[in-house]
């Protein structure tokens, strides 16, 4: 793949991070936690494989978006740590809130998984400024 077409494609996967974060704090302010939740997990889930798209690597399971970001951006220290923490939680949030019939999510936890999913695409959104 010809770099112009690496970029392109991590241009439109961050498009869609930035529409899961737009989506995410409508649903917020609606009151719809659940769903709030769950597009804030999306808005880091598009980030990764916007970084990811530059390595040429994609993959249809989550875990392996995961794992393979975790083991190319912060195990190296291109990407600070913490982005992992926010990775663990907005992807815990977001298995509840989908597949658990009786998951209660606070709003105070939703507004935090929100600013969460917004400082990770910013971190994205920089380093992809630096390649």
């Amino acid at each position: 793949m010809q770099d112009d077409e690496k970029r392109a494609l991590s241009s439109v996967r961050l498009e869609h991070a930035d529409e899961c974060l737009a989506a995410a704090k409508s649903l917020l302010e609606s009151g719809a936690y659940k769903s709030a939740a769950n597009r804030a997990y999306y808005t880091v889930f598009h980030s990764m494989r916007a970084v990811l798209a530059m390595d040429e690597f994609d993959t249809k399971r989550h875990s392996g978006i995961i794992s393979e970001f975790r083991k190319r951006y912060i195990r190296t220290g291109l990407l600070d740590g913490s982005l992992s923490d926010i990775i663990t939680a907005t992807f815990d949030a977001r298995t509840g809130s989908d597949y658990n019939d009786f998951y209660v999510i606070s709003k105070s936890k939703v507004e935090k998984q929100v600013r969460d999913a917004e400082t990770f695409l910013c971190a994205i959104k920089d380093y992809l400024q630096t390649l």
